[in-house]
């Protein structure tokens, strides 16, 4: 799974240098495609399923979410301005194993309540990582994550949760980011080694709440103020969590990709 997280993370730094002004999101996501061809690895998003019976399939290789958009944001040819946010999540396949991670750029300047929106929301997952040494149960590293949110005067979206992820990209268990026990496996699952998952955090400026937009993919905020995503593939190992989708250690052997 490392060699799919890399891919992921090599995606993620091509997007790094090309979000700026006057890029169009089918741009960005064009080189994630180009990107994808080179390292014969597979498109995990591309045509994936909706889960509303006739509804059209995902149309593009990432999801890319522009300021109020949540997540599942379809790439589009309308060009990125000064103070936009876009959130990129790019998922592939590679030799048969998964990897998933998302990342939310600023394009130029920043308002300074949309910069500590994106700080919050990476410094959630984060947190989430470090709990992750500490903790036993997820439900534990959950609350701490939302409470951090709520602390900084923002929401956490609970519409969407983060997975269990391997062969396939959404496996059990279901990963939430706020202390929850209506979900598959009561939300509350033992952190341990072995244990693979995609912990995404979803932070909304105002409500929590979100709505489908009438491409049947996108979701957005409710009050139309800005959302960040941040999300990494994280293996618990014997000596604790490791993020497959970050860059390379510099102790770190790894093999070439593709």
């Amino acid at each position: 799974m490392r060699q799919a997280g890399l891919v992921v993370w090599r995606a993620h730094d091509l997007m790094r240098e090309r979000v700026v002004p006057g890029t169009t999101t089918a741009e960005l996501d064009a080189k994630v495609a180009d990107y994808f061809a080179q390292t014969d690895a597979t498109p995990l998003f591309l045509n994936y399923p909706n889960a509303s019976k006739g509804k059209p399939p995902f149309p593009a290789v990432s999801c890319t979410s522009v300021n109020e958009e949540v997540v599942h944001g379809i790439p589009n040819d309308h060009p990125l301005q000064a103070g936009d946010i876009v959130s990129v999540d790019i998922g592939v396949r590679l030799n048969g194993w998964c990897g998933d991670a998302a990342c939310t750029y600023g394009v130029g300047q920043l308002a300074p309540e949309v910069e500590k929106l994106l700080n919050v929301t990476r410094e959630t997952l984060e947190l989430a990582v470090e709990l992750m040494k500490k903790k036993s149960m997820w439900n534990e590293v959950a609350r701490e994550m939302s409470n951090y949110v709520h602390d900084h005067g923002f929401s956490v979206v609970e519409c969407f949760v983060g997975h269990g992820i391997g062969r396939q990209l959404h496996e059990d268990p279901q990963v939430p980011n706020f202390l929850s026990r209506s979900l598959r496996g009561s939300g509350d699952f033992r952190i341990e080694a072995g244990l693979v998952i995609a912990v995404e955090p979803m932070v909304n400026m105002g409500s929590k709440c979100v709505k489908m937009a009438p491409d049947y993919w996108t979701q957005t905020t409710v009050d139309g103020l800005p959302s960040a995503h941040f999300e990494h593939t994280i293996a618990v190992r014997q000596d604790g969590p490791f993020l497959l989708t970050q860059a390379p250690r510099p102790e770190e052997v790894v093999e070439p990709v593709g």
